[in-house]
């Protein structure tokens, strides 16, 4: 790996993730990007309170320990700022144990950071200047990119969905999003996309936003790493022995739980009690209207519909193995890891037709309407009756051949900038 580009990774975002159970999508992204950095020549910078910190590589080997749950060398209580702010958390914690490491400290601007990490990176063969690397959607502000401005930039955007669609995303959230975008856009030198839909989401706001295009975009599907199915991580006394159907993701307002509460109403009034099939919601509450979340607080304990959160990997995939079909109704995606997982599993699949899981599955899945009510229960009624197991699937996408393929672009863009 002694041709690829040293990285300046960004784990703002992974850092405030910590201890705050499932990882999403994005910070799944992040996660990957630090374990495969181990192997490279890399430093890291998080956004603390009040300032950021250049650090140094096994600062990462801890915050992929923080992850996995282990607590060596988290501090024992936050600094004296987040304490003052109420701050005690795990992230409070983490980013205190990482103050005591850090390489070198700045203000929110980063001022200076990106300078001291070319001089770090300078000097060792096939190094060049290096390349700042934001994964997260997050501490993507003008004065930070100015200050990295020594290294190449990089931004990988996820999706414009905040823009796209406002409606379905928290108070305050288009207009934050809106300027992370427009920093990326008009200052990083280097683009990515996980997916081609997201790619033409991004020129379209481009556009939108009259921002000249100065940073090529660049579509590089994210892997999929299928864990161990462990169904003994799975609770005691979760009823598999029947059909079910499982249903992946942060509930919120875009992943359009209530079609599948409507669903299962109108299947209920239409099978008879001994065949209706299971659905089983996993994911944590997100930002979601109050009247869902009323509706998934009255479901019976011992009904058709069970809401599960903070399974882990292992459980995930257990349960999603013997399910008849993921469901996916969400009215928009960037990328959706559900689909290729199941889909890479054998599992059949019942999707909205959004333009990333056409992209992604093709043929594979059944798309459906966000909105059919009726089209969603007869094809999952038909599906729980379907017991055969089919033997197709689809090969899921490579992290390594993501990590070449990124890196060989930006190689290229390094030798443009000189």
């Amino acid at each position: 790996m002694s041709g690829e580009p040293p990285v300046l990774l960004d784990v703002s975002r992974l850092v405030s993730r910590l201890g705050r159970g499932t990882l999403t999508g994005i910070d799944r992204v992040e996660a990957e990007w630090l374990a495969h950095l181990t192997s490279r020549d890399h430093l890291l910078l998080c956004r603390v309170t009040a300032g950021q910190l250049l650090l140094p590589p096994e600062a990462g080997r801890l915050i992929l320990d923080w992850l996995a749950g282990a607590e060596r060398g988290l501090a024992p209580r936050a600094h004296w700022r987040d304490r003052l702010r109420g701050r005690g958390g795990v992230p409070a914690r983490a980013e205190a144990a990482l103050r005591r490491i850090a390489i070198a400290k700045a203000g929110r601007g980063g001022r200076g950071l990106g300078a001291a990490a070319r001089a770090h990176f300078s000097g060792k063969p096939g190094a060049g200047q290096g390349v700042y690397f934001n994964l997260g959607h997050s501490n993507l502000t003008p004065a930070l990119l100015r200050s990295m401005a020594p290294l190449l930039r990089a931004v990988m955007i996820h999706d414009t969905i905040p823009l796209d669609h406002p409606e379905l995303s928290s108070p305050g959230q288009p207009e934050k999003f809106r300027h992370r975008l427009m920093a990326a856009l008009q200052l990083a030198d280097q683009i990515f996309t996980v997916s081609e839909a997201a790619k033409s989401s991004v020129e379209t706001w481009r556009a939108r936003l009259a921002i000249a295009p100065r940073a090529p975009i660049a579509a590089v599907r994210i892997g999929t790493r299928l864990a161990a199915p462990d169904p003994a991580a799975l609770p005691a006394g979760l009823d598999l022995s029947g059909p079910y159907f499982v249903t992946i993701g942060t509930i919120e307002p875009r992943k359009n739980h209530a079609l599948l509460l409507d669903v299962w109403q109108r299947l209920a009034q239409e099978m008879p009690a001994p065949e209706l099939p299971r659905l089983y919601i996993v994911g944590a509450r997100g930002w979601a209207p109050d009247a869902l979340l009323r509706r998934l607080d009255l479901l019976p304990k011992d009904g058709p519909v069970v809401e599960l959160s903070g399974l882990g990997d292992g459980a995930v995939a257990a349960l999603l193995e013997g399910a008849r079909a993921l469901l996916m109704p969400s009215r928009t995606e960037g990328f959706g890891l559900p689909l290729t997982e199941a889909a890479a599993r054998g599992v059949p699949v019942l999707t909205a037709p959004f333009a990333a899981a056409r992209e992604l599955l093709g043929d594979y899945a059944v798309y459906l309407s966000p909105d059919d009510i009726a089209a969603w229960a007869d094809s999952i009624e038909k599906a729980s009756r379907n017991s055969d197991k089919s033997s197709k699937s689809l090969a899921p996408d490579d992290w390594d051949r993501h990590f070449s393929t990124v890196s060989d672009v930006l190689a290229r863009r390094l030798l443009d900038f000189g």
